[in-house]
């Protein structure tokens, strides 16, 4: 088979997949959570500093890294942990982990649902949670940002269709 004889293919493939309507409804949360695109985990130890840890985050353009101890899920370190905890503390470079990560973290299974990740996600405020197997490893960190694009991909046309901008109009008025 020729190779444009297989983008044929796939091109019918994908135009057929895209003809079928996706449908966000109480189904589509109760889908294991192995459908989101979670990213693989970053792992530190509780005894990394804080510096090392913030400097990671950075480079690597992520807003979190779980820390393990014997390849168990003993912490997560967020953004959010940056800002709280650290941000204005004196000599912050030699923190370790353990002094300010999030100490008992609530984490997910591949099987369990969407359903219960968006619950704990929107009652505990959090906006990454891990995703771990049977022994506590970490397997991936599912972020709001994922969420977010497993809610686009039932809704891609009504968003990759828009304008490039929105329109808008602003009127000068008085006392405004």
């Amino acid at each position: 088979m020729n190779d444009e004889m297989l983008d044929d293919e796939l091109s019918q493939m994908y135009e057929e997949e895209s003809r079928i309507k996706k449908v966000l409804d109480s189904g589509a949360l109760r889908l294991p959570i192995k459908h989101l695109r979670a990213k693989k985990p970053i792992a530190m130890a509780p005894g990394d500093s804080v510096a090392d840890a913030v400097d990671l985050m950075r480079r690597k353009n992520i807003g979190c890294v779980v820390v393990t101890q014997k390849n168990k899920l003993s912490g997560i370190f967020t953004e959010r942990d940056v800002l709280m905890k650290v941000t204005g503390l004196q000599g912050y470079s030699s923190l370790k982990l353990a002094d300010v990560m999030t100490a008992k973290v609530e984490a997910f299974q591949p099987d369990d649902s969407i359903a219960f990740v968006l619950n704990a996600m929107h009652v505990g405020g959090y906006r990454h949670v891990p995703v771990v197997d049977h022994d506590g490893a970490p397997l991936g960190v599912i972020s709001v940002k994922d969420i977010i694009a497993f809610i686009l991909d039932h809704f891609a046309e009504d968003v990759l269709n828009l304008p490039p901008s929105p329109v808008r109009k602003t009127e000068q008025r008085e006392g405004a």
